[in-house]
């Protein structure tokens, strides 16, 4: 057994079909004309995904993290879109979506095995305390695939801790994942698409009683969904979460487009910090931040 961990689960396909003019859970892949052609997946399955899990941080801001990537069977890639570097910043993540060719899905899957993402290749653990680990999910014939891959950021060639193969395994992998990004790599835009906002259908809230260490003073926003804190996630003492939907997520959204992440949201007489995570085609509810954490 190599020292990446290894994990397969059953292909996750949504419950979430047609919900409102937006399409399934967000822009449909091409919002001007028709959809893409019937692929060999199930559209809203993931076929390819790259996260980061665990790491140091506070538990809220850990258990609503987006991933970086999702690619569906539909050609539907999910990203995350550029940083505005502003202080504090918005209370909504920048997330965008744009289409890919069902053969540039095939393409996608076939570098990410020829990488290493395929459970063959040992990427070892480095001596690294605190780092993230680099999820990836890759379905296939028997399932979706997921390979955790300690410190592929942070932990350079000379890391403590690695063999040279294992290093030599870590640079191409990080190749792959640099290719996901470039203008002529198996995630760029099909010709005369481009990225557009993602529009969810489902927000969850992950909320923390409010603090204002810093002295910001942000205005107060009323909190338009289920009360705040909602169920705990993970544990008895972990942040609370709700999901927001409907006519009640077409107010939290108004709203957060002129708000910050460090605005006091209040509900039922309380004042709550309240992180925003767009839930994902794949995703119904908080505890799928729970399973992806």
């Amino acid at each position: 057994m190599t020292n990446s961990r290894l994990r397969w689960t059953a292909p996750a396909v949504s419950l979430l079909l047609l919900v409102t003019a937006c399409g399934p859970q967000g822009e449909v892949a091409n919002a001007d004309g028709p959809g893409q052609p019937e692929g060999p997946h199930p559209a809203d399955a993931v076929v390819f995904q790259l996260t980061s899990i665990g790491g140091f941080g506070m538990p809220s801001a850990l258990a609503s993290r987006t991933p970086s990537i999702s690619v569906y069977g539909d050609g539907r890639v999910i990203s995350e879109g550029p940083t505005i570097l502003i202080y504090p910043g918005p209370a909504l993540p920048n997330l965008q979506v744009h289409p890919i060719a069902p053969e540039d899905v095939s393409t996608l899957l076939e570098s990410a095995r020829a990488a290493g993402v395929d459970g063959a290749v040992d990427f070892g653990t480095p001596a690294l305390a605190d780092a993230p680990t680099t999820r990836f999910t890759v379905r296939g014939a028997n399932g979706t695939e997921q390979i955790d891959v300690p410190a592929l950021a942070e932990a350079g060639d000379d890391a403590p801790g690695l063999t040279a193969e294992q290093q030599a395994a870590r640079t191409r992998l990080r190749a792959f994942v640099a290719s996901l990004t470039s203008d002529s790599g198996p995630l760029a835009p099909a010709r005369g698409d481009s990225a557009k906002p993602y529009v969810p259908t489902v927000v969850a809230g992950v909320a923390e009683p409010f603090t204002d260490p810093e002295g910001l003073g942000q205005p107060e926003v009323a909190w338009p969904g289920p009360t705040l804190p909602g169920e705990p996630l993970g544990s008895s003492t972990g942040p609370g979460c709700v999901t927001v939907s409907g006519d009640a997520l077409q107010t939290l959204l108004a709203a957060a487009a002129e708000t910050t992440a460090a605005a006091p949201w209040t509900s039922d007489g309380k004042s709550w910090t309240v992180r925003l995570r767009p839930l994902l085609p794949d995703e119904t509810s908080c505890g799928d931040l729970v399973a992806n954490g």
